[in-house]
């Protein structure tokens, strides 16, 4: 089975679905929403830190166990640490891993399901059908069931059709599509009024906030989540990745894209906030920026309904943004339990596919009626508790499970010279001690907050 295992087709093509799984909702969402409650500038500042002090050692586990084990993330984890106990605890850790992801596709899909209805509104107003826009525009239970099964139909089909002609042709396509709406966007935002005072409140840090407990746990979290980190998609995707490739220079850039685009989401949203504010419409809550959904689904739709025509096409690039953006992260998380499935199992991966995603979205549809009870929850243990451990667990696997002759050999497969790289004199060691011993503080005060 593993000599018939499929790969990227190139670099570009393992960076665009790489950086097309850490470029989601999580980005274009999340950072700003995050950046609005924790002090606008001083948490992307702390945020760009820790995204290359913890997040890309994470990674860079990932993407090592991944492509020197070629197998899912149960398997890797197995392969690598030492006969009796310690397999069964990497089973079990690797399995934890799956059900976490599940879990966060769950809600995933839920969230990326409200990006769709808003979209589907936009266009309707568009073409004149007002009733059935109001209808999508509102929040109800078959609204919610319908546009999240939709999503998860479009998941679905890109991954039951496989690295190279699903994940790797979709996301070559998305990114790039998601990039120029993006850019698009901010051009437009800029040059409206009140969008100065937003660019102010997002560039220039309050220093005495940069050592908030919240603040630096929000950004760890973001960090995590943003790459998808902890929860396996990374090894999955470095065990289709060829030998030949840098993985240290690939890292590296997947992280930096990452934050590439977190910023350039929150230079469209926060000064949109600010845009919002000048047109007459309440953007704080208190003393704080609104954030989350109020911010996503109540300010920003009331700015574009307040500028007519152009309102409506921004609206709708917008939503569309988001629901691309959704996508490139749900193909990559699906893809997890259906490595694991396709390789420990007859079934093959179309079948796969439907069964797992149809499993998920039955969860879906739970959280979404008991929504009140199970959505925080869900979204709690999974990316506030669950990634960070899982974060931990895969950097020790790394450090201590594989030994250092074979990290170098597998580094070394497309980094000649590795050894006497800066990368290697540091994070062999960083990832051993220091990476676990930081992430571990962090989330010790996460839970004491």
């Amino acid at each position: 089975m593993q000599g018939n295992r499929e790969e990227f087709s190139s670099r570009l093509g393992f960076l665009l679905a790489a950086t097309g799984s850490a470029v989601g909702l999580g980005n274009v969402w999340g950072f700003p929403t995050n950046t609005a409650d924790n002090g606008g500038a001083a948490f992307v500042a702390v945020y760009f830190v820790l995204a290359f002090a913890l997040a890309y050692p994470a990674l860079m586990a990932e993407l090592v166990i991944g492509r020197h084990t070629r197998a899912n993330i149960c398997t890797a984890l197995q392969q690598i640490s030492p006969p009796g106990t310690g397999r069964k605890m990497a089973g079990f850790a690797g399995f934890y891993a799956i059900i976490v992801a599940s879990a966060i596709l769950v809600f995933y899909t839920l969230v990326a399901g409200w990006m769709l209805a808003w979209l589907i509104a936009a266009v309707c107003t568009a073409i004149g059908l007002g009733d059935m826009a109001t209808w999508f525009a509102s929040s109800s239970l078959w609204r919610d069931i319908l546009c999240a099964g939709i999503f998860a139909v479009f998941t679905v089909a890109v991954v039951s059709s496989g690295v190279h002609h699903g994940i790797e042709r979709w996301s070559s396509r998305l990114l790039p599509s998601l990039l120029a709406l993006l850019l698009a966007l901010i051009a437009y935002v800029l040059f409206q009024p009140g969008a100065l005072e937003g660019l102010r409140v997002y560039l220039v840090p309050d220093l005495s906030r940069l050592l908030e407990p919240q603040l630096l746990v929000s950004a760890m979290g973001q960090a995590f989540f943003s790459l998808s980190l902890g929860v396996g998609t990374m090894l999955v995707y470095g065990s289709y990745l060829s030998k030949d490739e840098n993985l240290p220079a690939i890292g590296a850039m997947v992280t930096a894209v990452d934050c590439l685009v977190a910023f350039l989401a929150g230079l469209l949203i926060i000064p949109a906030m600010f845009v919002a504010q000048q047109l007459g419409i309440t953007i704080y809550a208190g003393d704080a920026l609104i954030a989350g959904p109020d911010l996503i689904f109540q300010v920003l739709p009331a700015l574009f309904e307040s500028m007519g025509l152009a309102g409506i096409v921004i609206a709708i690039a917008f939503f569309a943004l988001m629901s691309m953006a959704a996508l490139t992260s749900s193909i990559s998380i699906l893809e997890v339990p259906v490595a694991l499935a396709v390789e420990k199992t007859p079934f093959t991966r179309p079948r796969a596919s439907w069964m797992i995603g149809s499993a998920i979205f039955v969860g879906t549809v739970l959280v979404s009626v008991f929504f009140d009870r199970l959505f925080g929850w869900v979204v709690t243990v999974t990316t506030q508790y669950s990634q960070p451990l899982m974060g931990i667990a895969l950097c020790l696997f790394a450090g201590w499970a594989m030994n250092r002759n074979q990290l170098l050999a597998e580094i070394r497969s497309g980094y000649d010279n590795v050894e006497n790289s800066v990368f290697w004199k540091i994070w062999p060691f960083y990832v051993r001690l220091i990476c676990p011993l930081l992430i571990a503080a962090t989330f010790i005060q996460s839970v004491f907050l």
